[in-house]
């Protein structure tokens, strides 16, 4: 058993290891767990029943044996419920759903940047800093996010409204620089146009992103050139897919590229 004086040192040595820790690392926070009033082992959650349904359809996708391969889309389901973030709580209950210890749900949640463990804000701003985007002027977006809400790096409104984080790539180097609103890409931006973001926010109003999910915020579409639309004018055969395929909850991993259309 450790002493007071050792216990003290401990928490001191921690203390100074996160402070030293940088906010930037791969888009992600810290790897290892923050104790708080809102997260901690007597913290309770469990999916509505609406979510208990999409969590049965998404179990039904593997074999019982596969159980594990529904950590995934279980995680992303707990953390939009939860507003955005996985308390403990909801990591132990996707554990208890996929029959597997919680120490596998925590060593995925803490590798995969899309997984927050602690809160964010209604509006999660991740700005892609990496060299495209720095070229094209994301230190300037990050500058003016932070002297219009008066928040740094890392850090959240105090209305709880808006979270800033400098991530690494995005993969939309070709309309940089950008930057990622909750699911949502914003491009080719500019200091004039983020902040008609960050007002839109204010007042629940995004501007609707197009059907590939981002909004150029130039006008321009997708990542077509001043010439417009120069290739793929063609729209691909899609396989057909049999919407009963799992109708019976029964899944045979010897069947499984057939299901999946490959």
């Amino acid at each position: 058993m450790l002493s007071t004086r050792s216990t003290r040192l401990a928490k001191s040595v921690a203390n100074r290891l996160l402070n030293q820790q940088t906010v930037r690392s791969m888009g992600t926070a810290k790897s290892f767990h923050l104790e708080s009033e809102k997260n901690n082992e007597t913290t309770f959650f469990d999916f509505t029943d609406e979510n208990y349904e999409r969590a049965n359809r998404i179990l039904q996708k593997y074999p019982d044996n596969y159980r594990q391969a529904a950590m995934i889309p279980l995680l992303d389901l707990a953390q939009r419920q939860n507003g955005g973030w996985l308390p403990l709580a909801a990591m132990d209950k996707v554990a208890q759903l996929c029959h597997i210890a919680p120490v596998r749900v925590y060593e995925v949640a803490s590798f995969y940047t899309m997984f927050n463990r602690t809160p964010v804000g209604k509006y999660f701003m991740q700005v892609c800093g990496t060299t495209p985007c720095m070229i094209c002027g994301s230190e300037e977006i990050m500058k003016t996010i932070q002297d219009h809400l008066g928040i740094k790096n890392g850090q959240t409104t105090k209305d709880g409204y808006f979270t800033l984080l400098e991530v690494e790539c995005l993969g939309a180097c070709a309309n940089a620089p950008m930057v990622q609103i909750n699911d949502d890409y914003y491009e080719c931006l500019s200091k004039e146009t983020m902040i008609e973001l960050l007002e839109g926010m204010k007042k629940d109003q995004l501007p609707p992103v197009g059907k590939w999910g981002s909004l150029p915020m130039n006008g321009q579409v997708s990542t077509e050139g001043p010439l417009g639309k120069t290739s793929l004018f063609t729209v691909p055969k899609i396989h057909p897919v049999d919407p009963d395929r799992f109708k019976d909850g029964d899944v045979n991993p010897a069947d499984v590229k057939k299901h999946m259309a490959y």
